[in-house]
């Protein structure tokens, strides 16, 4: 009976610790675990929420549900992200989710979304793929900009940010 006991709680402990080493928390918390190519997770409700917010000397940005900053990455094309493995450790693809994402200060008509290279859907604004920067951990963070010269918050209006604020590039643009 104790050896039962015993082994039950070194499961449930093992259990546990998976739990918590898990991740998949919150909406944009992308693990960049593996291979890297899973987007951010999506909110509860498995749907994506955008809205601005001023951030810093960037001005009014696109911010996601949590009002993270979200960026653009400048060797990705119009509908086509290429932004694949490392890359996404540190730059986690902002999930397309369920339904129509619910905007605050977007204009709808420059919101589409983006099929990856694993099939998953990724957001897009004006055509570009949508991410977050796994260092800025908290709201009106912008630790991301202009790292590598390549990564640029994002206005309402599709256009990338280039006032270089913040972020210190490694010379490979992640």
């Amino acid at each position: 009976m104790k050896r039962v006991a015993s082994v039950t709680g070194v499961v449930v402990l093992g259990l546990a610790g998976l739990t918590a080493c898990g991740g998949g928390g919150g909406y944009g918390s992308g693990s960049g675990s593996g291979s890297g190519s899973a987007p951010a997770s999506t909110p509860a409700g498995g749907t994506a929420k955008l809205a601005t917010a001023t951030v810093g000397s960037l001005g009014k940005v696109v911010v996601d549900g949590n009002g993270r900053t979200v960026y653009v990455y400048d060797k990705d094309s119009k509908g086509k992200s290429n932004c694949e493995g490392g890359c996404l450790a540190k730059w986690p693809a902002l999930a397309g989710g369920a339904g129509t994402p619910q905007l605050t200060g977007i204009d709808a008509s420059l919101i589409s979304t983006i099929t990856r290279s694993d099939g998953s859907k990724q957001l897009a604004l004006n055509g570009m793929p949508l991410y977050l920067y796994a260092q800025d951990t908290q709201a009106g963070q912008a630790k991301g900009q202009a790292v590598g010269g390549v990564w640029w918050a994002v206005g309402a209006d599709g256009k990338k940010i280039t006032t270089q604020s913040g972020g210190s590039g490694n010379g490979n643009g992640y």
